[in-house]
């Protein structure tokens, strides 16, 4: 079965997380096939507007921490995965054409990151998100960190990534996070009437906005795209080097704790 399906509604790809049994957790498979749908979507003329979605209960839960942790020991991983991660969010922003990010449920971490490199976003009430990366030693490194500021604001994004807190969806529309916030029922409606107004205008022109509004939004994206995962991997090597310390502590309490035992005998 496929990860990510997609389906043409006249113009508009429907671009559709497909791992509901894994609450469309993001592991490596399923980010190779978003990508891909993107990057297609992207090359088809006939596409003049992207929706991504997800099927089941919530629209994503973020990456798939079991795959993330077999990766832990191994940093060679760890940059390829990010590379693949962050081509999706990449690729939402650069094509040349509008790409709405239908969410429901939750939306957490990496798939915050994603739907950030969205243009806009409509989310049903009561949705969840957050990035809580920090939380773990680490931080938002597949754009969530060089996109959030410019999308609520340099103060609102600090307060949201170094508390990692998660908030609802009627506090993402009120910062402006969100464009568009409806009731659960009514949220392919909401999706479909935003659409409906970008299609009503010059897709060719539409699309040449979004290019010229976003380089004037991010222009050192790049730059920061790279100190992302420089200040990524040097969090990972802290968290490698404490957990060390921590067990060579615990190796010498043990020792320590033998050579009473024996003196005391």
């Amino acid at each position: 079965m496929s990860l990510v399906s997609t389906e043409d509604r006249g113009p508009v790809r429907h671009v559709v997380l497909n791992r509901p049994e894994k609450r469309n957790a993001m592991n490596q498979a399923l980010l190779v096939e978003l990508s891909g749908a993107l990057r297609a979507a992207t090359n088809d003329t006939s596409v003049h507007c992207v929706v991504l979605r997800g099927e089941g209960p919530v629209f994503s839960a973020g990456v798939d921490l079991g795959e993330l942790m077999s990766f832990a020991n191994d940093p060679d991983v760890l940059r390829p995965f990010r590379n693949v991660f962050l081509d999706c969010a990449n690729l939402c922003e650069t094509m040349p054409k509008p790409v709405v990010c239908e969410i429901h449920g939750a939306c957490f971490g990496g798939a915050l990151e994603v739907a950030l490199g969205c243009d806009l976003r409509v989310a049903a009430e009561g949705s969840k998100l957050g990035l809580p990366e920090v939380k773990f030693g680490i931080i938002p490194d597949v754009g969530g960190s060089s996109r959030l500021p410019a999308v609520v604001g340099l103060g609102r994004a600090k307060e949201l990534i170094m508390t990692a807190r998660t908030i609802d969806a009627a506090e993402a529309e009120r910062i402006g996070l969100f464009n568009r916030v409806a009731a659960p029922e009514e949220l392919e409606q909401a999706t479909q009437t935003l659409v409906d107004e970008l299609l009503a205008n010059s897709h060719v022109a539409v699309g040449r906005a979004k290019r010229v509004m976003d380089a004037s939004a991010r222009p050192a994206l790049a730059q920061t795209l790279e100190l992302e995962v420089s200040v990524q991997e040097y969090c990972v090597a802290a968290m490698r080097e404490s957990a060390r310390e921590a067990e060579g502590a615990a190796e010498a309490e043990g020792a320590a704790a033998e050579t009473e035992t024996v003196a005391a005998g």
